[in-house]
């Protein structure tokens, strides 16, 4: 089992691993990014799990691969994805677009 711990976010990498799945946790993972304007995470599919992304600065579009509408977020957004959903994060504003991912796999 894991134990509590205090994750300090720090503003100097592009991509810091915040929580790393197993043994650290029962499974969830999660991450800190920070992206200058024009920049994105890539398209990905977070497969069997679902994640959370919570923006803490700036302004994002979420880009999904299938026909669903693209996702304007902004500083004190949340962005729910589910499971098995291609999806992309791309800073659309002036200013570096920082937040925080959280993936936490589906309990069949």
């Amino acid at each position: 089992m894991g134990k509590i711990r205090l994750i300090t976010l720090k503003k100097a990498e592009k991509f810091t691993r915040l929580l790393g799945g197993f043994p650290e946790t029962m499974g969830i993972k999660s991450g800190h990014v920070i992206l200058k304007p024009g920049e994105n995470v890539g398209e990905h599919v977070t497969e069997a799990k679902e994640e959370v992304i919570i923006i803490l600065k700036g302004k994002a579009v979420i880009l999904c691969g299938n026909d669903d509408e693209p996702i304007i977020a902004v500083e004190r957004s949340v962005v729910y994805v589910p499971p098995e959903t291609a999806h992309d994060v791309k800073n659309i504003g002036g200013d570096v677009l920082e937040y925080v991912y959280v993936v936490s796999p589906v309990n069949a």
